[in-house]
């Protein structure tokens, strides 16, 4: 009820107040509308008047020109004349522009005009006279009277209109008066209604008055209501008065300073908590000094953090209050703090690959051009036994490097990637017999299957080598034997555990995992271990780089990696694969099988703009009888594709080409002019031309750099014999020889 009389009293009041408002505005509006129209009305009778007058006083000057030119016969006297003339004529013009909205004065003027007209002829006619034939002439024009009596006619005219306008200006006078004094009484009589409303809205808001012990139970409901509402809040809250005493606070609050019941009362001094937390935590709260120096203005807050005994972190922030006092909130940051550890790891690992990817392109055109030349020089030494296997050394460590590059890449998330998906039950068996001859008789490996296990999404050549790695490094975790165990398992991460590792998307996840029995790892080593070139092994035993590019593959394709370790007990390394919605197919045995040359040379367009590598591979394709077309950027390779366009049959090109014309572009081009050129991509860093989301597009060939003189020739004949499977004429070629790799020259 008191809420209704309060919102009617309310509304009285707001519509009589708009009503007033409105009322004043009206008649304000009124008001500037009646000066507005008073003051054209004055300013044109003003206006009119002042040409009358003007008027009269030019007309007197023309005939003071006129009599003076008479007397004399002197023509200085005709200059007042003349100008009194041009100024009778503009001042009758605008005259009857001023009197053209009064009917009366339009009367008079078209009245005045003829007059008018006939005094300037006679003014006129008497100067023609004095000078043509002479005085007697111009006084005997004169003396007829004839201009005076003109006078007089124009001069009662604009008599007449000065009446005329001096009535009519009297006339809007009255008339504003009175509605003036309208405008007066309506505001009164409005002022009159909002003083009887408010009256009214007085009654009904005492009448709510009258009620407000209704009020009090709500009150108190509230306040139990916002007690409850403290309680729940997962930030501690105390509420200090201006004497520094503890006054209010909910149960975080208690629970987060780890402070006794005892302690926890209303009128603790806040210089009590200090001491008592500084025997167990130390320097936790602000001193009385600190209070008293550090006094935050209003609607600011001093804020701080601490780190606990246990290893958590709170956020204490310190607020002023209207009357003196201050609001104290604490705020768990442990989850926060851990976020943002993980954060600063993620950026600081995204750093390191970003550097170690930009070297990679020049450092494999430079061990494409050691290995090129090493592979050439050796297959013209068949006599010279000691001089090969010097050159299989130097061989061996470009390979090296080439390895040590590909783990770098693959540590970068840069390295082309071409997920299927994959069969773990199949696959991962099959590496048994290869691990067991790797890592020695001395270690058991055991591979514990399971059953429904979902495929994955993954490179399958690149997951072997990331548990190759895994297995090596396991392997000299235990140099004096242990056991090996391979295991897999479907797993779903869940928004919980996503929540905690901010990196992982929340999912369905194949899981490799690897353990070891070995001497395990301390906490701040697990921590470093994915580091690129970080290593616990002795000089010369380890690169650093295995861990990193397992870490780098995972990540690229997607999933997570977990490392748990402990000293004397061992480790296992988790690998969180995608899950597969796709079913993986049956994979069969790949052997070296012999190649179909063509019988007659195939033409290959080579496009490189690393000159060492140009050459070198020019010379690999010569010495296996291709001919050979080069040119060192995309725009020369597309001129002399236009001059050879009916020779080449196959495009070897480097990815990422000088100028606006890349390797992608360039192979479009080709298609565009020859559809059925296949196109060979060689790169040592694959940019987005060819690979997308770290995932090589369908259809494409790329070999890496550094590529080995068997590779690259093998992977030329195999697309050139799909290209021939798949043309459209789909002819066997004539005179074609069986051969083997080792049987071609050199």
């Amino acid at each position: 009820m008191t809420k209704h009389l309060v919102a009617r009293a309310n509304l009285t009041v707001l519509i009589m107040l708009i009503a007033v408002l409105a009322l004043v505005g009206g008649a304000t509006w009124n008001q500037i509308d009646m000066a507005r129209s008073a003051r054209l009305w004055t300013q044109r009778a003003n206006d009119v008047l002042l040409t009358i007058k003007d008027l009269n006083i030019a007309l007197r000057d023309a005939e003071t020109g006129q009599r003076g030119y008479l007397l004399t016969g002197r023509d200085t006297y005709l200059s007042p004349y003349n100008s009194s003339i041009a100024h009778v004529t503009r001042l009758a013009g605008k005259l009857q522009r001023l009197a053209n909205d009064d009917s009366i004065e339009r009367d008079s003027i078209a009245a005045l005009d003829p007059i008018l007209q006939k005094k300037l002829e006679e003014l006129a006619q008497t100067i023609v006279l004095r000078r043509t034939v002479g005085l007697d002439a111009a006084l005997t024009a004169v003396n007829t009277d004839a201009g005076r009596n003109y006078t007089v006619a124009i001069v009662a005219i604009l008599d007449k209109m000065t009446q005329h306008e001096n009535i009519v200006l009297a006339q809007h006078q009255q008339t504003a008066d009175t509605r003036a004094i309208r405008v007066r009484w309506l505001v009164i009589s409005g002022i009159v209604l909002a003083a009887i409303a408010l009256v009214w809205a007085a009654r009904m808001l005492n009448r709510a008055w009258s009620n407000a012990y209704v009020l009090e139970a709500q009150q108190r409901q509230v306040a139990s209501q916002l007690r409850a509402s403290l309680d729940s809040l997962t930030q501690g809250v105390g509420v200090f008065s201006p004497s520094r005493q503890l006054v209010n606070w909910n149960a975080c609050f208690q629970s987060l300073l780890k402070l006794p019941k005892a302690l926890v009362r209303n009128g603790t001094s806040y210089t009590t908590l200090v001491d008592y937390l500084a025997e167990s935590e130390g320097e936790f709260l602000e001193t009385e000094a600190q209070l008293r120096l550090s006094r935050p203005k209003r609607n600011e807050s001093i804020v701080y953090s601490r780190h606990c005994s246990d290893g958590s972190q709170v956020e204490i922030r310190r607020s002023p209050m209207p009357d003196g006092g201050f609001i104290l909130t604490l705020t768990d940051m442990t989850k926060r703090a851990q976020a943002e550890a993980v954060l600063r790891e993620s950026q600081k690992m995204q750093a390191i690959g970003q550097l170690t990817g930009g070297i990679a392109h020049d450092f494999n055109n430079l061990l494409t051009v050691v290995l090129g030349n090493l592979e050439l020089v050796n297959s013209k030494l068949a006599n010279a036994p000691d001089l090969q296997k010097k050159i299989e050394r130097a061989s061996w460590a470009a390979r090296r490097g080439a390895t040590l590059t590909a783990q770098l890449l693959a540590f970068a998330r840069k390295q082309p990637l071409s997920p299927k998906p994959i069969d773990l039950a199949t696959a991962l068996p099959d590496l048994v017999p290869l691990l067991t001859r790797t890592l020695g008789e001395h270690i058991d490996i055991r591979y514990v299957e399971r059953a429904g296990l979902w495929p994955a999404m993954a490179d399958a050549a690149q997951l072997e080598n990331a548990v190759l790695n895994l297995a090596l490094n396991a392997r000299d975790a235990m140099p004096d034997g242990g056991r090996l165990t391979i295991e897999t398992a479907n797993v779903v991460l869940d928004e919980e555990y996503a929540r905690l590792h901010s990196e992982v998307t929340p999912g369905d996840y194949t899981m490799v995992a690897v353990s070891d029995t070995g001497h395990g790892m301390r906490p701040e080593i697990v921590s470093r271990v994915f580091e690129p070139f970080y290593t616990t092994k002795a000089e010369g035993k380890g690169t650093g780089l295995g861990l990193a590019m397992v870490f780098g593959f995972v990540k690229q394709s997607g999933g997570h990696v977990k490392i748990y370790s402990e000293v004397d007990a061992g480790t296992t390394v988790r690998l969180y694969l995608p899950r597969s919605i796709e079913e993986a197919q049956a994979t069969s045995t790949q052997s070296i099988e012999p190649v179909v040359m063509p019988s007659s040379a195939a033409t290959i367009l080579v496009v490189e703009d690393e000159a060492a590598v140009r050459e070198v591979t020019i010379a690999i394709l010569k010495d296996f009888g291709f001919k050979v077309i080069s040119a060192a950027d995309g725009e020369e390779g597309l001129r002399l594709l236009g001059t050879h366009i009916g020779e080449i049959d196959l495009l070897l090109t480097d990815v990422m080409l000088p100028g606006e014309l890349r390797g992608r572009d360039l192979a479009q081009r080709v298609a565009a002019l020859r559809p059925d050129v296949p196109v060979l991509y060689m790169s040592g860093y694959t940019e987005n031309s060819i690979v997308h989301h770290g995932r090589l597009d369908d259809g494409v060939n790329l070999i890496g750099k550094p590529f080995s003189r068997d590779n690259l020739i093998r992977r030329i004949v195999g697309i050139l014999q799909d290209s021939a499977s798949t043309s459209a004429t789909n002819d066997e070629p004539s005179g074609g020889n069986v051969v083997s790799l080792k049987s071609w020259p050199g």
